[in-house]
């Protein structure tokens, strides 16, 4: 697991959307797939977290899950319990981990949903890829455009070469074409 974030503004919790998302839909491990995906539906989630008591992370289930392990196989999805099919010990994310390095292990690892959780290990938020992706397209212009200006900086006599011979071949075109 990543260390906590010692930069202020990459932490998980810093971002906007972690102060703005809905609380995670969780349920026990006992609660029946059928009666997951009821309440998976009625608020749009596409995952549900499994937690004990202490609402602690113990699995995930994912719309995948239920396809690939319920639908797939023909399987009851009003007898089936979470328990059976959910991903056990997911990797999960404090919420003071940097948004950085947890993007890296969800690209590297290929998961989409990033169980976060407080200092007590108990269930606070859900990232997903759309929540990384918000982070790093900002972050990826930004850096562009501070490699664009420091080549061009450093590299700014041969830009004006450049620029002149291309501005003198361009007038020595329309001159040439007026003459004739």
């Amino acid at each position: 697991m990543p260390e906590a974030g010692e930069r202020p503004g990459t932490r998980l919790m810093d971002r906007p959307e972690y102060k703005s998302k809905q609380r995670p839909l969780t349920r026990g491990p006992d609660g029946t797939v059928a009666e997951a995906v009821s309440a998976m539906s009625d608020r749009n989630y596409g995952s549900v977290i499994i937690v004990d008591e202490d609402e602690k992370v113990v699995g995930v289930v994912t719309e995948r899950d239920i396809m690939t392990k319920i639908v797939g196989k023909g399987l009851d999805a009003k007898t089936t319990k979470l328990s059976e099919i959910m991903t056990s010990d997911p990797r999960l994310a404090r919420e003071t981990d940097d948004m950085v390095d947890w993007l890296r292990i969800m690209s590297n690892e290929r998961f989409r949903r990033l169980p976060v959780v407080d200092a007590d290990g108990r269930i606070k938020a859900v990232f997903t890829q759309g929540d990384f992706v918000s982070y790093t397209w900002p972050d990826l212009i930004y850096q562009m455009k501070s490699i664009a200006s420091a080549t061009v900086g450093r590299n700014w006599p041969y830009f004006l070469i450049g620029g002149g011979i291309a501005l003198y071949s361009i007038i020595m075109v329309v001159v040439i074409t007026l003459a004739t």
